[in-house]
């Protein structure tokens, strides 16, 4: 379970809470109300993971601070660096769970994959995450530290700020929906990220996608398609038996109504699995649709799986196909591979590396949808 501190965490409040809550600690103790705003300047803006470093705050404001509050700030576990840059923390939270984030350098921006679940109760035969089970919901607090502790890794070692946040990486988003929510405002009100430059990923939670809809703001959506058809899709995803198809794709055309949404399908090739050539004009048809960008991803090794990548030549095919069909796609270069940090392989080699009596034994049990 989470930590059972019971000072409010200020990470895991969105920012017209945090302002609340502050502006009334330090009216109750007789100090100007511009200090709530020096302190949401050292949480957002400086990223200091102690109230000791809030050093234009006297100290006997940051003790009370201390006493009354506290503020996430997971330990790096280890930090594994690719050949090609790419950067994946391992987080240990306060009660011994482990988080993966990984950050993705290209050219022009530096995007990061966060965690929403430690573990995953999916049970998508094709990722890693969920091979040792579910573990528990993150918090608000504990998703946001991940962006807060990346960014000040990033930033130390050259490689510029963070432009991009994918919720790509342990987890089903949407089925944690509770915590997720507030992480979105957090990260766009409180940080200053664009909403256009956060995508939110599910496998297919149909009422996590009607919720995201319902938000004014511009988040963007990744659909884990995987398949084009609702028998070839429910081998690979459980809860396409829950939600099938037809249910995901009237969601879909919900969000798209709400206007200026971006959608992303993300397709896993796996040779011999979901990629004959028959497939290629249906995922077409569904992306242009949608207008969906399609990123087809060469399958990536995950431990207890003897499953490999669809051929280049079957790769090439997919693509040619879904261009011709008028759809933007891309064939994704896997990125860091050797650090297990590529999709689909988060967490699985960690717990086999570190030792398990440090940790918390996986709970199989599936989270509740609503996101409890």
């Amino acid at each position: 379970m989470a930590s059972q501190d019971p000072r409010p965490d200020l990470l895991s409040l969105v920012p017209e809470e945090l302002d609340t809550i502050l502006t009334r600690h330090f009216e109750a103790r007789g100090e100007p109300a511009y200090r709530a705003g020096q302190v949401r300047h050292w949480i957002y803006e400086s990223g200091v993971p102690s109230f000791d470093e809030m050093t234009n705050i006297p100290l006997s404001g940051r003790e009370a601070l201390a006493e009354a509050f506290r503020l996430e700030a997971p330990e790096a576990e280890t930090i594994s660096r690719s050949r090609d840059r790419t950067a994946k923390h391992l987080w240990r939270l306060a009660d011994g769970e482990l988080v993966e984030s990984v950050l993705i350098p290209s050219w022009d921006r530096l995007t990061l994959c966060i965690s929403s679940q430690a573990g995953c109760a999916m049970g998508c035969t094709f990722c890693a995450t969920g091979w040792g089970g579910f573990g528990r919901q993150l918090t608000a607090g504990e998703i946001a530290a991940q962006y807060r502790g990346s960014r000040a890794w990033a930033e130390a070692e050259g490689y510029g700020p963070v432009t991009n946040v994918v919720f790509m990486g342990m987890g089903e988003p949407l089925a944690n929906r509770k915590a997720v929510h507030p992480v979105l405002s957090i990260l766009n009100r409180g940080f200053g990220l664009g909403a256009r430059k956060i995508t939110v990923s599910t496998v297919g939670v149909v009422p996590g996608i009607l919720e995201l809809a319902e938000r004014p703001e511009q988040f963007g959506l990744a659909i884990s398609l995987h398949a084009p058809e609702s028998e070839l899709r429910a081998s690979l995803i459980p809860l396409e038996q829950r939600h099938p198809l037809p249910q995901l794709l009237d969601a879909l055309r919900t969000f798209r109504d709400a206007g200026g949404r971006r959608i992303t399908f993300e397709y896993t090739m796996i040779r011999g699995i979901n990629d004959d050539e028959r497939l290629a004009p249906l995922l077409a048809e569904l992306a242009h649709e949608f207008h969906a960008f399609v990123n087809l991803i060469p399958f990536n090794p995950i431990p207890d799986q003897d499953w490999v990548a669809s051929t280049p030549e079957r790769l090439e095919y997919f693509r040619s196909t879904l261009e011709a069909g008028g759809v933007a796609c891309q064939v994704r270069q896997p990125r860091g591979r050797d650090i297990d940090a590529a999709c689909g392989q988060l967490r699985a080699n960690a717990l086999v590396q570190l030792d398990e009596e440090s940790r918390p034994r996986a709970r199989a049990r599936v989270p509740d949808a609503a996101g409890g």
